[in-house]
């Protein structure tokens, strides 16, 4: 089929067009401007991409899909209306791309991304379809010719109910995306006890309040009695965590935090389960790079090291300062300066006062414009929220020559060639911290 994708530039529906590619569509799409992921689509996917949107881009298409983003009034989600080209969801589209496939899902509320990459080292002759970019093969996609993949379901929009998973890992449960649930949490908890249900065989924190509720059969971790000895590493200079997982002796794996290990642990209990040898996983997590975007290291010398990480919810952010801190030690660096680029106005002020707990620990916090991510724009008085810290105001900051220069007014306010400096947020900080706009 010619298959067209509104939004295609994101990383959710350009994994679904990768995929579908593979299983010989030809695609082409859409976005509001061109990236990195439009240009690797275009080459080595042959997607013809149109930027921006226009209604010429449906003709000629069996089917278009598109991303929660986009409204009615896509003038390309219009005209295949008035063409009668059959008009599915991201959600809906799930049915048919997953429908007669072996699916091992992982969800949650945090560490979903990471623990699917993990799965998929854990079970290399897999598909994958997962959120991010896996360092491990460069993509957040990998094909093999079988009905076995690994997918992160997304829990946003209720989309993982469509994902007919075999096998569920849920890492954790916390209330999030609650405009989709209209702050409905009943609504929200039943979509994950839902998601559980379908699948013939669950692995979940037994740890996390909700999951420990629930009544069926599963397969549970309890991080604090079954994970032991972790520790922290550096192996060929870069951050590894070191644990014992029950009596199954000890692991190495790629990043730094009891958050990886608990990650890695739902993953190895996954593949265990699926039949792998324990001596086998314990060699293939080693082949775990960690994820583009997840405590990314884009610049790592003697001086300085400039980590891109997506966290975006107090949660991530406040597990990832730990872990900064660890790291911040085992280098001997003196100081942690934070970039955060907030992202959602609603979720900015749903988690105010998570947010202005979470970067405890930082010597300096530069807070940049709220990425809007189509919201309409609200006042919020971060300046004032967050006074407790050492805090910089900006516009925007970029990389250059190895340096990182916080620009205010079209004026650089700050430079920072020195010590541990880390950017989160999930809009396009990745791209200015890494000196690519």
């Amino acid at each position: 089929m010619k298959i067209h994708f509104i939004g295609i530039g994101g990383i959710g529906l350009s994994a679904l067009a990768k995929f579908l590619y593979n299983d010989g569509h030809t695609i082409s799409g859409s976005d509001i401007k061109q990236t990195e992921i439009t240009n690797d689509l275009a080459l080595n996917f042959g997607a013809k991409i149109t930027i921006p949107h226009h209604p010429d881009a449906v003709e000629g298409v069996d089917r278009v899909i598109y991303s929660a983003a986009v409204r009615p009034n896509n003038p390309e989600y219009q005209r295949a209306k008035e063409l009668g080209i059959e008009l599915l969801s991201r959600k809906e589209a799930l049915k048919f791309i997953l429908g007669d496939k072996e699916v091992y899902a992982v969800g949650g509320a945090h560490g979903k991304s990471t623990t699917s990459a993990m799965l998929a080292s854990l079970l290399p002759e897999t598909n994958a379809l997962i959120g991010a970019i896996s360092k491990e093969f460069g993509s957040n996609v990998r094909n093999f010719p079988n009905n076995k993949v690994v997918f992160e379901a997304d829990e946003s929009d209720e989309s993982f109910l469509n994902s007919h998973p075999y096998l569920a890992i849920v890492t954790n449960v916390e209330p999030e995306h609650m405009e989709y649930y209209e702050y409905d949490e009943e609504r929200f908890y039943n979509a994950y006890r839902n998601f559980l249900f379908l699948a013939k065989v669950r692995i979940i924190n037994a740890e996390d309040d909700f999951l420990a509720s629930l009544e069926m059969e599963s397969i549970k971790l309890y991080p604090s009695k079954e994970i032991h000895d972790i520790s922290f590493v550096l192996i060929d200079g870069e951050p590894h965590t070191r644990f014992t997982l029950r009596d199954f002796g000890s692991f190495d794996v790629f990043g730094f935090g009891e958050h990886i290990a608990l990650d890695a642990s739902l993953a190895i209990l996954a593949a265990r389960e699926l039949g792998v040898e324990m001596e086998t996983i314990r060699e293939n997590l080693k082949h775990y790079k960690g994820i583009k975007k997840r405590f990314d290291i884009i610049q790592n010398s003697d001086d300085m090291v400039v980590i891109d990480d997506y966290g975006h919810h107090p949660t991530e952010i406040r597990v990832t300062m730990r872990s900064l801190a660890s790291y911040k030690k085992l280098r001997g660096f003196k100081r942690l300066n934070v970039i955060w680029q907030p992202h959602k106005y609603s979720r900015t002020i749903d988690n105010l006062p998570g947010f202005v707990e979470c970067f405890e620990g930082a010597d300096e916090l530069v807070i940049l414009p709220i990425w809007s991510a189509g919201e309409l724009e609200v006042d919020i008085d971060l300046k004032g929220a967050f006074s407790r810290y050492n805090l910089l105001m900006a516009d925007s900051v970029r990389k250059e020559d190895g340096v990182v220069k916080v620009i205010k007014d079209r004026h650089v306010i700050r430079e920072y060639d020195s010590g541990l400096v880390t950017a989160f947020g999930a809009g396009d900080i990745t791209y200015q911290i890494r000196g690519e706009i």
